[in-house]
């Protein structure tokens, strides 16, 4: 298989980047594999960037997006896979403070409801202790799955007991 220049892979990273919104990292990672120099890659990485086919706040703000809605992860998971795929703080905070607070209530909500039907324990408590560590592991805050919790055992004894 022969080498590709750097002119071709420029043409393959735009490409790469029309398809969906990528970030620098995962660019990295393609031009990496194609065996350029670090002084290519970067010259690409910066035309790319130059040129919009690469913006880490759009990127940001599709991942939050999709993440929320399709994956139905919570904020602090979301913003450890970004911090994963090295986006600047500044940028994953604007990013994740764009959620809707209702939304994302009622996400957690409609989760907790649907996990509910599958969970037994040995009493109420036990279920609102697996909600709590099932929320936990999707990556909702703790007060976030308190108050949705909070909704679901109404007059159960549990507001005053997780506080």
């Amino acid at each position: 298989m022969k080498q590709a220049n750097e002119q071709e892979m420029l043409h393959r990273a735009a490409a790469y980047c029309s398809t969906a919104e990528r970030c620098i990292l995962d660019v990295e990672k393609k031009l990496e594999a194609a065996g350029l120099s670090k002084e290519e890659n970067e010259r690409i990485i910066a035309r790319l960037l130059k040129e919009k086919f690469i913006d880490e706040n759009r990127y940001s703000r599709c991942f939050v997006n999709d993440k929320l809605r399709f994956n139905k992860w919570g904020r602090i998971k979301i913003n450890y896979e970004l911090q994963k795929k090295n986006i600047p703080a500044v940028v994953r905070s604007n990013a994740l403070s764009d959620i809707n607070e209702t939304e994302y209530q009622e996400i957690l909500l409609s989760l907790l409801k649907s996990k509910i039907k599958s969970i037994h324990g040995k009493n109420e408590r036990d279920v609102y202790g697996k909600l709590l560590r099932f929320a936990a592991g999707r990556g909702f805050e703790s007060r976030e799955a308190l108050y949705c919790l909070k909704q679901l055992f109404k007059g159960n004894g549990y507001d005053d007991d997780f506080e």
